[in-house]
């Protein structure tokens, strides 16, 4: 992400799936992210890949395919990470129509935003809402 205007997230959530090319699909299609950069062995093993939503980015790879962090992540269990949509509800409509499972509906929270909770396939929970503090300065 280079280039007039571009942003460079501090902080890189990064998630190890079995399936990794599955969870992209469901990453992009269902719940709104876009494939920036997707690194794959010859036999289609994803290595590391890039997905952005707004301008915050995770990263995401293959169980089981060596290396240290793959070592370490091995234990792993599911991650929690937190998305900042502007129309909750419609990115909750768009994951209910690519069966995504809901485990909390849209809802308006004391602190003034509105957020749902969601899980992937892999038992990852994806919270999205509008609570997006100001950071740096």
């Amino acid at each position: 992400m280079t280039g007039m205007g571009a942003v460079r997230p501090g902080v890189f959530p990064t998630l190890l799936y079995a399936d990794a090319r599955a969870a992209i699909r469901q990453l992009t299609e269902a719940l709104g992210f876009t494939e920036l950069s997707v690194y794959e062995t010859e036999d289609g093993t994803v290595l590391h890949a890039e997905l952005t939503q707004g301008n915050g980015a995770v990263m995401v790879g293959s169980r089981g395919r060596g290396g240290v962090f793959d070592t370490a992540m091995r234990e792993a269990g599911p991650a929690g990470v937190y998305v900042v949509v502007d129309d909750v509800d419609a990115h909750h409509e768009r994951a209910l129509a690519h069966g995504v499972e809901i485990l909390a509906p849209p809802a308006d929270q004391d602190y003034g935003a509105r957020d749902y909770l969601a899980r992937d396939a892999e038992g990852n929970i994806w919270s999205f809402g509008t609570y997006a503090p100001e950071i740096g300065g």
